[in-house]
């Protein structure tokens, strides 16, 4: 039942926000939205790049939720074990991460200012709420071993080779 539930959380959240919400936005434009040609990708190569890993790394943080969390990444339905392994050993927050390299590849893909102006507000999106409401659920739910996750990991961007995790006991 948790793979069912991870399966739709994906389809549904970040789905909308790497296929629904840029296809909107890219219907702003004068011209409707089209894939360039091969030989007109220039940055696009570098674009499909970003959205190939976004998406692997979105389908890899889903699976550790499922396996190790024993729960899904939607805050209604949080894990019951606090996932450290896999992406979240070396940031934080690797599905928002990849969701916006997924939306900064379409950018790229279809050389649009308004895709990047969608990730800029993405990104504050993110922030806003990893340290308005996840960071405290997540101190509140886990309590010192989330306290040893956070000075150990960085938030956002990997900074530097990672060590082993301190052990703490979990709460």
């Amino acid at each position: 039942m948790i793979w069912l539930k991870d399966l739709l959380f994906l389809l549904v959240i970040p789905g909308m926000m790497v296929a629904g919400f840029p296809y909107l936005v890219l219907l702003t434009r004068s011209e409707p939205p089209r894939l360039p040609t091969l030989a007109a990708m220039g940055w696009g190569v570098s674009g499909l790049l970003l959205i190939a890993g976004g998406l692997l790394a979105l389908l890899v943080c889903v699976a550790d939720f499922a396996r190790k969390g024993r729960g899904t990444p939607f805050p209604l339905d949080p894990p019951t074990t606090l996932v450290m392994t896999g992406l979240y050993w070396w940031v934080r927050n690797p599905m928002y991460v990849a969701v916006l390299n997924v939306v900064l590849g379409e950018a790229a893909v279809f050389r649009s200012g308004e895709l990047i102006g969608y990730w800029f507000s993405v990104l504050l999106g993110f922030h806003l709420f990893v340290v308005l409401f996840e960071e405290p659920t997540l101190r509140r739910t886990f309590g010192p071993a989330y306290e040893a996750y956070c000075a150990a990991v960085p938030r956002w961007v990997p900074n530097r080779l990672r060590l082993p995790l301190p052990e703490v006991a979990p709460s």
